[in-house]
């Protein structure tokens, strides 16, 4: 199994539990480990699942003490921002996927809403009104979900009944995601939930029959060209739109400037290419591809715009984005220590102002005959 990297955004991982706890019943999951993508053949079959009001997910793991307490912490986060690391592995439970903490999901959120473009709805909402049985409602696959803040952000900026397919491979995130998913669309139609868990390996046009949309975050940067290549010919011949938003832009703006900025900038790019994961030329590679699948494409950039109230996830932030620099580079270890503590030092007084680049890609593949 492939290292996830520590991406812009990055999730902090619960500890794991113990290979023998219960899972929640609402099985799916996603990108634990690292994203692969498949939707046919996931490891339990598919439920609905229609959260009660005051349902409790299960109580998650702390958090770990310090970031960058142990080796770890040092990057092997999974998708996103830089944020926290992916936690050791249950020694037990080799093949168990790691648990991300929803405290970070949540510390995350609004960032990632405030930053998604919405520049691209026009053009979706224009194509999904216009595709053949639009009457049966909207079908969404949410591809490495998380706990749900895709659908919590998209589903009430559409119209129409809407179906959303939560694809997760952590039991614990999906149990979040199906219990904090919205009840209604933009028009008060009616939006359900159902929840799959298992790797997203093997995508093909078959499993995306009857999708309106693919939507994802934090997804390109940690792929393969190979795996982008996948699911771009996937969504072409399903002929579905796909949504994917927040990839990792490779440039971050920090005020004020540091004479380390653009070391740590470089050397953790170089860290969210290895393995051969596209890192920050996802979007221009994804775009590409697409448009080879006949998609009409559009991007938008998409970045994290921190401030002083902002200082918790501008903290988690530091940790992961230098964490993955020096894990890349070992020998920025002790300026980089200097650096991280003058930064956090910063953003505790209010003084540290922080862009984090994303960008947001919309495709609009062609209808085909099994389209919805």
């Amino acid at each position: 199994m492939r290292k996830a990297t520590t991406p812009a955004g990055g999730m902090i991982p619960a500890r794991p539990g113990p290979r023998n706890a219960p899972e929640p019943t609402t099985g799916t999951a996603p990108d634990a480990d690292r994203p692969t993508l498949r939707l046919k053949g996931d490891d339990e079959t598919p439920r609905e699942h229609r959260p009660q009001d005051g349902e409790t997910p299960p109580a998650a793991s702390p958090l770990p003490a310090e970031p960058d307490a142990a080796a770890h912490s040092w990057g092997s986060a999974a998708p996103h921002t830089p944020g926290a690391p992916q936690g050791p592995a249950d020694p037990h439970a080799p093949d168990d996927p790691p648990r991300y903490a929803p405290e970070w999901l949540r510390l995350r959120e609004g960032a990632d809403a405030a930053a998604r473009a919405r520049d691209l709805l026009d053009p979706l909402r224009v194509r999904l009104a216009g595709r053949p049985g639009r009457a049966g409602g909207l079908v969404v696959h949410d591809l490495g979900c998380g706990t749900g803040s895709m659908g919590r952000w998209l589903a009430p900026l559409l119209d129409g009944p809407q179906h959303w397919v939560l694809h997760d491979r952590d039991p614990y995130l999906l149990h979040f995601a199906a219990a904090g998913s919205p009840r209604s669309a933009a028009d008060g139609s009616r939006v359900t939930v159902e929840t799959r868990r298992g790797e997203i390996a093997r995508l093909t046009p078959d499993a995306l029959a009857g999708t309106s949309l693919v939507t994802a975050s934090a997804l390109l940067d940690v792929l393969t060209a190979r795996e982008v290549g996948a699911l771009a010919a996937a969504c072409a011949g399903a002929g579905c739109a796909a949504l994917l938003t927040l990839s990792v832009a490779g440039r971050v703006d920090l005020t004020p400037g540091h004479p380390l900025d653009a070391g740590i900038a470089d050397a953790f790019n170089d860290h969210q290419r290895r393995s051969g994961l596209l890192g920050p030329d996802a979007v221009t590679v994804a775009a590409n591809v697409f448009a080879a699948r006949g998609a009409t494409v559009r991007t938008c950039p998409s970045p994290w715009r921190l401030g002083p109230d902002d200082a918790a996830l501008t903290a988690q932030w530091l940790h992961g984005w230098v964490g993955a620099a020096v894990e890349q580079r070992p020998g920025l270890r002790e300026s980089a220590e200097r650096y991280l503590e003058e930064r956090l030092a910063a953003c505790a007084a209010g003084r540290l102002r922080v862009v984090v680049h994303h960008s947001d890609l919309l495709a609009l593949c062609r209808p085909t005959g099994g389209a919805s």
